[in-house]
């Protein structure tokens, strides 16, 4: 999608979206992992040896916003997955926006919640940060946004009805949107 050289990835878990992008990544590309569970860590890293992508990816083991405190010598990155514990998901777009540069593709997973993103009584303190993350996008205008349909609900104000459920998009300006090879609208 993007032609990415070095990717983020916050959030492991057992390193499934890991090996996918690990794959797709040219032989000179490298991806960071964090993962904040030892023992997800040791999971991931054993499916990245059997997937035969070990010697692309990197896991970096500690609570994310710990971690990347210190990958300031690492940015920046062409792709940034954030798949983390979702009430820290501003704190990681934050960070995220300080690893990019122009092209940077930023992507938020399961943002929908059941939904419950669009419920402005939710309580769920996951929904909340998804919500934050969704809110700090839009707000920012370095950023383009797309992300899961409203259903009608309270317009989030970036949101974009073409793109499925799970994933939100963030591009900065340099990115294929904006060098022209943006698919025509159906």
């Amino acid at each position: 999608m993007t032609g990415a050289r070095r990717i983020l990835e916050i959030g492991t878990l057992g390193g499934y979206s890991t090996i996918w992008m690990a794959r797709e990544l040219p032989a000179d590309g490298e991806l960071l992992t964090l993962e904040a569970d030892a023992h997800h860590a040791a999971v991931a890293r054993e499916n990245l040896r059997l997937a035969g992508v070990d010697d692309r990816v990197a896991v970096l083991e500690g609570p994310a916003l710990t971690s990347l405190e210190t990958l300031g010598e690492r940015l920046p990155f062409d792709l940034i997955f954030i798949d983390a514990d979702k009430p820290n998901n501003p704190h990681y777009l934050r960070w995220a926006l300080r690893y990019s540069r122009p092209g940077t593709v930023i992507v938020g997973d399961n943002v929908v919640r059941d939904g419950e993103v669009t419920n402005p009584e939710s309580a769920d303190e996951r929904v909340q940060g998804v919500r934050a993350f969704i809110d700090m996008i839009g707000q920012r205008p370095a950023t383009d946004g797309h992300g899961p349909a409203n259903r009608g609900q309270q317009r989030l104000g970036w949101v974009h009805p073409r793109v499925g459920e799970r994933l939100t998009l963030s591009a900065l300006p340099g990115s294929l949107r904006h060098r022209g090879k943006r698919r025509p609208r159906p």
